[in-house]
């Protein structure tokens, strides 16, 4: 029933992802810019009031006593506002495939880094993965007649916040983790709101009751499908979360292609075929490391223990937000 629950968390977390770009088009005539500073302030103002029912709010004198966490905290701050602004702007002109590209690209992009920056051995899976991926990336450039920007940029940006994550130590539940990095960033939210409202280019206001209230509703559509995905992760094993990750980007490609008039010529299927079968060999290999690694805990305890062990695997501890 656990496992169960953690899977229908897990599909409901990743579905509203996958249909942010209907929500985001609703937004017009909001701009990137106002989307996204309407996002961080309003995700801060209702995960800081959650925080504060819930009265967990002593971890933040401890972080503001650790000025690396805290640098740390500032600096995923900034490249999860970049990721959320390249992906409004994407949706908003009409980029909503490439979009998905980039996440279907960001696992591979995620497992580069691992080698080029923390010297990670790749098993060879892993680096069948990423050669198919080069040549997905070779040829879609081709295709493109240029790189893919928005794509690539999406991709890097959210495997950058990872690797940051990673190497800092952040250890912040995904809650506390979205109120340090959006309070961090929430100068910049408030200078972009006062200058487009000097310019008379906010939306805020001067579209009616309704448009507003959809500009407030970023907050929650920010926490909920991230509280989803974090009680998803606490109930059910890391491969079953790394596979239904892969369906936000599916259900955007079909927003885009279905729902959102945008075109993908035939050879760039191929592109994106070859990203597909990148991203085949990668689960692959994750499920069996998984599968691996219980054995070998299961065998470690029969030896120690003289028996069959009942215990169950430890659940995995998923803390960063994704990337929506």
């Amino acid at each position: 029933m656990r496992q169960q629950r953690g899977t229908a968390y897990g599909f409901l977390a990743y579905l509203l992802w996958g249909i942010f770009p209907l929500y985001f088009a609703t937004l017009r005539p909001a701009g990137p810019w106002e989307i996204v500073a309407h996002r961080i302030v309003w995700t801060l103002v209702l995960c800081g009031l959650i925080l504060l029912v819930r009265r967990d709010l002593r971890w933040m004198v401890t972080l503001a006593r650790t000025p690396r966490r805290l640098l740390g905290v500032a600096l995923a701050g900034g490249l999860i506002a970049t990721n959320w602004g390249i992906y409004t702007y994407a949706v908003l002109s009409g980029h909503v495939t490439e979009a998905a590209l980039g996440y279907f690209l960001n696992p591979l992009v995620t497992v580069a880094l691992g080698v080029v920056i923390l010297r990670e051995r790749l098993r060879r899976l892993q680096w069948i993965a990423v050669g198919i991926g080069v040549v997905a990336a070779v040829y879609l450039t081709i295709d493109y007649g240029s790189p893919p920007w928005i794509s690539l940029a999406l991709a890097c940006s959210f495997a950058l916040y990872s690797l940051l994550k990673n190497r800092l130590g952040v250890s912040l539940s995904a809650l506390r983790s979205l109120v340090g990095e959006t309070l961090a960033i929430l100068p910049v939210a408030v200078i972009i709101l006062l200058w487009l409202a000097r310019e008379d280019a906010t939306t805020w206001g001067g579209h009616g009751a309704v448009h507003t209230g959809l500009l407030m509703t970023t907050g929650v559509a920010t926490a909920v499908p991230l509280l989803l995905f974090a009680a998803a992760a606490s109930r059910v094993p890391l491969s079953t979360v790394g596979l239904l990750q892969f369906l936000t980007p599916f259900l955007q490609l079909l927003c885009g292609v279905l729902l959102l008039g945008e075109t993908v010529p035939a050879s760039r299927w191929v592109g994106f075929a070859l990203v597909w079968l990148a991203l085949v060999v990668l689960s692959t290999d994750m499920v069996r490391q998984v599968r691996r690694a219980r054995r070998e805990r299961h065998a470690s305890r029969q030896a120690g223990r003289g028996r069959p062990s009942t215990e169950t695997d430890p659940e995995p501890d998923v803390t960063d937000p994704a990337p929506l």
